[in-house]
Formats: structure tokens, C-alpha cells, sequence
């Protein structure tokens, strides 16, 4: 009978969720005042807080720091029609494939264009969104209001968790966790029902919120693992069974793991990290990295936006590195044998673990070892088993209301902090400027960025004294960004536009064959093509920009500019190719419309010439010649 009970049970799957008892839920009994609470009056308490934290970045502007390619100059959002939906979810985006993100950025172009302020409120939104998500995923699994309502509490006002939500490129982290949490909440109520009506439909809604999630963030790969926790969690036997149903998600994340390393590969996100660390090194480096996630999530203070690799000393990296697997080692054995017993407390390490795993950069790519992004999910698993804990201590013995007294200060010293790091999100001045505050030499990227927007407000100022400080000042940055970092390339082709923009072209032309040199691209080539077309050197010029569109075809700016040579050389046909192109990539160009039609009159079809001239003022274009307009419209 044993035996026919259990093939039984292989069929129908061994997820059959049985109420436990009251003496197993005594562990879990709500023992405090906290209890006397509907969960509706809590969530809005908790949504209100959340609100009232996070309400000062509602002010804040775009930053320089991925918002231009997300948003600024994403031509994505500008088409809502089927070939643009199809568009954004084909197109990746900066090297990543996040479309519903994209999506919705789209959706609040269509209603405010680029007014920052709805897209600092929806990502509020989200974020209170996976808060209250948070509370309900952690209330089913305890039945505890206290430990929920301190881990959502948490999760909400978390310093480490700014990053996320005051940076608008930072939403993809938010959109990703809100459907990661619905799953993990739909995968409970899968597992809880008996009844094969309802977990059908359940288990088909664990997978769409999956695939939402993905489509938000490919990290999301890491949902099978955690649904397997769940599974610990709700101690059910891990036979054949309970896997061969998370065969669907394993694959689709094997699948999504695979395009996202294919796209940041192509897209140059993967580059690796120029100092090249030993095999050793490395290891000490994961072992840093997991301390300093786990440090600033007990601790979060002296933050900041980017957190440089180490720069190695006579070949090394500082000695104290070393320490950090023997730190992470040691806190890893005394974690097991005192709490291995404590399925809350495991399940929230493995959660953080699971997720936290791949961030973990053991091949060192990109410039920063660690980003406080990365923690918006994983810490949940850590928030968690703090939540637990502090409830536990708070339940045993009396005095509960001055333990409460000093949980709430330390909740609203955390939200102050929260409030302020938001201020710092205000836009790239006041971002960059906290970073160079906080690391100086150590901070090349916020010298370079800092140059740049000094370098853009210089553009937009029309008094002549304030362009010549914003210049000067954009020069001071970028000129420190080159001497922290030699190599940087983002502040060498900036020195050489601004040289160039100033028009000396000996320092112009020194910085951009620098920038080619190390980074041969399409944006290098076309950097040092533009310069020696102003020089009158348009042979060469031809051949740069050439290079620069066999680099990146999707670049209209090399497109146009070759076409103006051809036109210019009186080689009308390629000029006009040039154009077509350059106006598929963009149809907003309205100068290369102007030009197309230029051509076009000389090759004698004056009346695409005068649709294309009309479409070139329609579209704002000023440099319309008047006389050539009238003889046009006057034919």
C-alpha cells in the first residue's frame, strides 16, 4: 500500500499542501499588539511610509547616467504602432534586453513626452508595489504580521534599495522583482491547493509572472531555484516529481540566460575589466564582494553610485583582501552549525544566495565590482530573516512597547537616510558631485561625467560668460578624468569634441586619434572623420565614416555625413542612398530630408524634392534656404 501511495503521488505531483497543525503554527502565532491589526490597514500604513520617504524623488530631473539611452535617445518610444511594439521587443537596448521596461517608458513618452516627473512617480509606485508584495509573500509563508510588516518596512526604506527606484534606468531592477515576488506568491497558492481545477491554472500563472519577469530583466533566471526553496520551506520531499515540474522553467532559464550573454557580448557589456586579475585574486575579490554586499546590508552608509575595482599595487591588490573568503568562509560555517535548524533563516540566506550569486563577478566585467542595484531582490532573502529574528526577540518576555520605541527610530533614521540618498538622485551635478566627494581619485567616472554635463550646459547657455565657465569647467573634469585613468575613453573623445568645438584641432585631433586607437568603433571613426571633414581632408573623411557604418549600421550621424560629401562631390545617386538610409534609422532627420532634396532637384524630380522640403520644415529643420523653398513651391 506504502508503495501505491507513493507512485500515486509521482503522478499527481507531491506539491499537496496540508494546514499544519496549531501546535506547528504555535511558532508562528502573532504574539503582540502588531496582531490587533487587519492586514489592510497595515499595508497602508506601510504603502503611506513608503511614500513619504521616497516622495523627494518626485523633484528629481533625467541624470547622464544611462537615462539618455534608455530614454533621451531611445527611438523606440516614439512608436506605438505594431512595427514599434514588434521593434521594442526585437531591439535591445544599451547591450541588455529589458522590453517591458522599455515598454512602459514608452507608454509615459506617449502621455508627458520627457517630463520626468510621471517617471519618478510610477517607479515610486512600483517600488511600493513590490512592498506590499513583499508583506504578502512573507505572511504566507510565517502567518506572522510582525515579521511581515518589519520585512516589507525593510525592503522599503533600505538605503541600498535607492539606486532602484530614484534612478529612472534603474526601474528594470523594480519591474523585475514586482512579477519575480508575484510569482513566488502564485507558486504558494500552487502548491497549497488540492484541487487539480485550480492548481492548473495556477502553476500556468507562476510561468506567465515568470515570463514577465524575465522580460523585465533577464536575472529573473534565477526564479527555479528559489521556487525549489519554497519548496524546502513548505517541507515537502524533493522527489522526481517536484523537478520534472520545474523542467519548463529551467529551460526557458537556460534560454534567457544564453540571449542575454549573446546580446551584452555584442553590445559590448561584457567587456572584460582591463586589469587582469590571477585566478587567486579573483577569488579574494568574490569573497570582498560578498562581504560588502553583506556589510552595507546591516550597515548602509558612505554609499555611492559606483564602486571601482582595485587598482593593483606593485602587482598585487592590497594585501587585505585576502582576509574576505576567510571572513565569508568562517561566518559560513558558524551560520550552518547555529542556525541550520532554522528553515526561516536558511531559506532567507539561500534566497539572498540564489540571487546574488550571478552579480558575483568572478570574471571581472566592466568597470564596477559591485552596484547597489543588484540588492533590490536579493536582499529581501536577508530582510527576511532580520524580520524574523527581531519579531522573536520582540515576542519573548515583556517591555514589548520600548522594544517597539527603538525599532521605529531605527526605521525612521533609515528612512531619512533613504530621503536623503533620493536628494542625491536629483540629476548629474548632484550625483557626480557626491561621488567625487566621497572617493576623489578614486572616482575617474564622476570626474568624466561631470565634465560632460558641465560640457552640455556649456551648449545650452546662451550668455558667452557662462559658456566660457562652463567649458573651462568641463575641460578641469575631463582633463582630471584622463589623469586618474589614462585610458579612459569616455574623457578622451570628450576632450577631443571639446577641442574641437573650440577649434583646435592640434589638441582635437591628438585626443581622437587617441580614442581610436583604443577604441577602434564606429563612434571613434566617426569622432576623427568629422574632424578631418571640418579640415577639409573629405577623402579621408569618406574612408572614416565608411569604416564607421560598416561598424554600426544603425548609426544615421556617419550616413548623413557621407552623404554630404557625396553630395558635395556632385555624386548624386550615393548621396541620396546615404540619406535613405540615414532617414530609415531616423525618420525625425529633418536636415536629411533638406539634403535629399537638394539632390533630387538636380536630378530633376522637383516634386519629391518639394515633399522633402516641406517634410524638413514640418519637422522643424531652420536651415531652409527661402529662395530654394519658392522656387519649389513656385515650379
Amino acid at each position: 500500500m506504502a508503495k501505491k501511495r507513493d507512485r500515486q503521488n509521482e503522478k499527481t505531483g507531491p506539491t499537496v499542501y496540508k494546514q499544519p497543525s496549531p501546535k506547528k503554527q504555535s511558532a508562528y502565532k502573532d504574539r503582540d499588539f502588531i496582531s490587533r491589526f487587519s492586514h489592510t490597514t497595515l499595508i497602508i500604513a506601510i504603502s503611506f511610509i513608503t511614500w513619504l520617504f521616497y516622495k523627494a524623488s518626485l523633484n528629481n530631473q533625467f541624470t547622464d547616467w544611462d537615462d539618455k539611452g534608455y530614454l533621451l535617445n531611445n527611438l523606440l518610444l516614439k512608436d506605438l504602432s505594431f512595427n514599434g511594439l514588434k521593434n521594442i521587443f526585437v531591439t535591445p537596448v544599451m547591450g541588455h534586453y529589458h522590453p517591458i521596461t522599455i515598454l512602459i517608458y514608452a507608454l509615459e513618452y506617449h502621455l508627458v513626452q520627457f517630463d520626468p516627473w510621471l517617471y519618478h512617480f510610477d517607479s515610486v509606485l512600483f517600488h511600493m508595489f513590490c512592498v506590499i508584495l513583499s508583506y504578502w509573500l512573507v505572511y504566507l509563508l510565517t502567518q506572522n504580521k510582525t515579521v511581515s510588516s518589519i520585512t516589507a518596512l525593510l525592503f522599503s526604506l533600505h538605503p541600498m534599495h535607492v539606486e532602484s527606484v530614484a534612478w529612472i534606468a534603474g526601474r528594470k531592477d523594480v519591474l523585475c522583482t514586482m512579477f519575480y515576488f508575484a510569482a513566488c506568491i502564485c507558486y504558494l497558492y500552487y502548491l497549497r491547493t488540492n484541487d487539480i481545477k485550480k492548481k492548473r491554472p495556477r502553476y500556468a500563472g507562476v510561468f506567465i509572472l515568470y515570463l514577465l519577469a524575465l522580460l523585465c530583466k533577464p536575472i529573473a533566471v534565477t526564479l527555479p531555484l528559489v521556487l525549489l526553496l519554497l519548496d524546502y520551506y513548505e517541507k515537502l520531499n524533493w522527489k522526481t516529481s517536484v523537478f520534472f515540474e520545474k523542467i519548463p522553467f529551467f529551460i526557458t532559464a537556460v534560454f534567457f540566460g544564453l540571449l542575454s550573454i549573446e546580446i551584452s557580448r555584442t553590445g559590448g557589456v561584457m567587456d572584460i575589466h582591463k586589469v587582469d586579475y590571477t585566478f587567486f585574486e579573483r577569488i579574494n575579490l568574490m569573497g570582498y564582494t560578498l562581504f560588502l554586499y553583506l556589510w552595507k546590508a546591516l550597515l548602509p552608509i558612505h554609499l555611492h553610485n559606483f564602486y571601482p575595482y582595485p587598482s593593483k599595487v606593485n602587482g598585487s591588490i592590497p594585501y587585505y583582501y585576502f582576509s574576505f573568503p576567510l571572513i565569508i568562509a568562517a561566518a559560513s560555517f558558524a551560520f550552518w552549525y547555529y542556525f541550520r535548524h532554522k528553515k526561516e533563516i536558511v531559506f532567507g540566506m539561500l534566497f539572498f544566495m540564489a540571487n546574488i550569486a550571478l552579480l558575483v563577478k568572478f570574471i571581472p566585467v566592466g568597470d564596477a565590482i559591485v552596484a547597489e542595484r543588484y540588492t533590490y531582490a536579493s536582499y529581501f532573502g536577508l530582510f527576511f530573516i532580520i524580520g524574523w529574528l527581531v519579531s522573536s526577540f520582540i515576542s519573548k518576555g515583556n517591555y514589548q512597547y520600548p522594544k517597539y520605541l527603538v525599532l521605529i527610530v531605527c526605521f525612521f533614521f533609515m528612512g531619512y537616510a533613504t530621503s536623503e540618498r533620493c536628494k542625491v538622485w536629483y540629476d548629474a551635478r548632484s550625483l557626480w558631485t557626491d561621488e567625487m566627494v566621497k572617493e576623489g581619485a578614486q572616482a575617474p567616472v564622476a570626474y568624466n561625467n561631470l565634465g560632460f554635463y558641465y560640457f552640455e550646459k556649456r551648449t545650452a547657455n546662451a550668455t558667452p560668460a557662462e559658456r566660457k565657465r562652463d567649458a573651462d569647467s568641463a575641460l578641469y573634469m575631463l582633463r582630471k578624468a584622463v589623469e586618474f585613468k589614462p585610458d579612459y575613453v569616455n574623457a578622451i573623445e570628450g576632450l577631443g569634441i571639446l577641442y574641437f568645438m573650440n577649434h583646435t584641432t592640434d589638441s582635437s585631433l591628438f585626443y581622437f586619434r587617441k580614442f581610436l586607437e583604443l577604441k577602434p568603433c564606429s563612434e571613434s571613426y566617426y569622432d576623427y572623420a568629422l574632424l578631418l571633414d571640418n579640415t577639409n581632408q573629405r577623402d579621408s573623411a569618406l574612408l572614416d565614416y565608411t569604416q564607421s557604418i560598416m561598424l554600426d549600421s544603425t548609426n544615421w550621424k556617419p550616413r548623413l555625413n557621407r552623404g554630404i560629401i557625396y553630395q558635395q562631390q556632385r555624386d548624386y545617386e550615393r548621396a541620396i542612398i546615404d540619406f535613405d538610409k540615414a532617414i530609415k534609422i531616423d525618420s525625425t532627420l529633418g536636415s536629411a530630408y533638406y539634403q535629399r532634396s537638394i539632390c533630387e532637384t538636380v536630378l530633376g524630380n522637383r516634386t519629391r524634392a518639394l515633399e522633402d522640403v516641406e517634410k524638413a520644415r514640418r519637422l522643424g529643420f531652420a536651415e531652409i534656404d527661402s529662395r530654394f523653398y519658392n522656387s519649389l513651391k513656385n515650379q
